[in-house]
């Protein structure tokens, strides 16, 4: 079995911290999940034009975390933790062009 190497973004890291406590929990565990399989129950691809990274959200009631998985590095980037509304994916690129 494939195993991933799991990074946070220091900004993420930020938003994951000042989630509430129950939330906090939640997008922790998926995290740790995300180490054996980083395709998790519920997840969704996301469209990134030029992005050669699997792009992918996966929601949590009104909080989305987003992350890039790079299968052939065996690397998952947690890119932030957004509550929607408001948050559209505007700065979706620029989360991307962030991680290289």
């Amino acid at each position: 079995m494939k195993r991933y190497e799991v990074y946070v973004t220091p900004a993420a890291w930020r938003e994951i911290k000042d989630l509430p406590g129950y939330m906090k929990q939640r997008v922790k565990r998926a995290i740790n999940d995300m180490v054996s399989d980083p395709r998790l129950p519920g997840s969704e691809p996301l469209e990134v034009p030029g992005c050669g990274a699997d792009v992918r959200r996966v929601r949590f009631d009104r909080w989305r975390l987003l992350y890039a998985v790079s299968e052939s590095e065996g690397i998952v980037d947690i890119l932030a933790v957004r509550k929607r509304p408001p948050y559209d994916y505007g700065d979706l690129s620029e989360l991307i062009a962030g991680l290289r």
